[in-house]
């Protein structure tokens, strides 16, 4: 019998029941542009706690208000969003889930910011604004509002806390040779930015508490950063105070010749890279919606965690599912044990 996928796992205090987060995903529906979660966001997100999910992260949640990819996006700037959070968290929790918020900031990715921000003046491509490069006050000062975001992500009871690395946005460009060209001391060093913003997200966070960060390991782009550059600055990560890297790619500009296919488990090589250079947990992506292919990836030692995005959004009860499927196991809500 394989059980790999239905093992708990303990990383400092975060006790999880099994091995199957539900990453972030955006959900655009946030109404009156104020950041704060709605009935959408709490069905959404309870209903994959009650389909067994062992670790739920609530989508990119961002700093500031001209910080999010579209004004329908969550946020965290203000303490009067705290309570619509607590409210999905505290009720996730009644099932055994546990749940973690994805900090971030879009950078020169947010769409509806009249005039977006980075490390420096380079837009995406031809189709998004050009971004106005952070003064060097103005970068110490968005360091302030991540560990802000994640105080109050904690005073709304999450179990751990996610910051978000990749997929272009605001950390991910200050650590890209590609995005960064400044010549102060963030850009001299490019994994300062993210090293201050983890130092102080861990100082706001309780004794104990992980802290994961999202990373691409390879850019796409033409010219990008590859392995090797993620995990130099992936290891600058970790002695900054990361415990679980959850490793993705891309998403940082227009792919060029380096894209890979689009096939189930692309990444996962590149979680077992960054799992074995740095000896710490990773959470594995990328289409492991076939319950076989998210055992064999915990049962080979390539990653300690399954992420399973699209699947989820199709089955609130993959997790379920998916453990009922390699190993009998899983219980289902007692409401609904008739059907089972």
């Amino acid at each position: 019998m394989t059980d790999h996928l239905y093992s708990p796992i303990t990383i400092s205090n975060l006790e999880l029941k099994n091995r199957i987060v539900m990453p972030p995903m955006c959900q655009y529906s946030v109404e009156a542009h104020d950041g704060t979660p709605t009935d959408w966001h709490f069905v959404h997100y309870v209903s994959r706690a009650v389909g067994g999910t062992g670790l739920i992260i609530i989508e990119m949640t961002d700093v500031e208000p001209d910080g999010r990819i579209s004004d329908r996006d969550l946020g965290l700037w203000s303490d009067e969003q705290i309570p619509a959070f607590k409210r999905i968290i505290d009720e996730s929790h009644k099932y055994g889930a546990k749940v973690a918020i994805q900090i971030a900031h879009a950078g020169r990715k947010a769409e509806d910011a009249p005039e977006p921000v980075g490390p420096s003046d380079i837009p995406v491509s031809a189709d998004y604004k050009k971004p106005r490069a952070l003064t060097t006050e103005e970068v110490r000062s968005m360091v302030v509002k991540f560990k802000e975001a994640a105080r109050r992500a904690v005073e709304a009871g999450v179990d751990t806390i996610e910051l978000h690395g990749a997929h272009g946005y605001l950390i991910h460009q200050f650590h890209s040779p590609s995005i960064n060209n400044r010549d102060d001391e963030y850009g001299k060093d490019l994994a300062k930015f993210g090293v201050e913003v983890i130092q102080a997200v861990k100082s706001v966070l309780p004794q104990g508490m992980p802290l994961i960060m999202r990373i691409s390991a390879v850019e796409y782009m033409d010219g990008g950063y590859d392995l090797e550059h993620s995990i130099a600055i992936s290891k600058r990560y970790k002695d900054a105070g990361v415990d679980i890297f959850h490793v993705s790619s891309g998403g940082e500009g227009p792919a060029g010749a380096r894209k890979p296919g689009n096939y189930p488990g692309y990444q996962v090589p590149m979680a077992r890279a960054i799992k074995q250079a740095l000896e710490v947990p990773v959470i594995a992506v990328g289409n492991l919606d076939d319950p076989k292919l998210a055992e064999a990836t915990i049962a080979n030692g390539d990653a300690d965690l399954i992420g399973v995005a699209r699947g989820m959004l199709r089955d609130p009860y993959w997790a379920l599912h998916a453990i009922q499927a390699v190993s009998k196991e899983g219980t289902p809500p007692p409401q609904y044990l008739r059907a089972y």
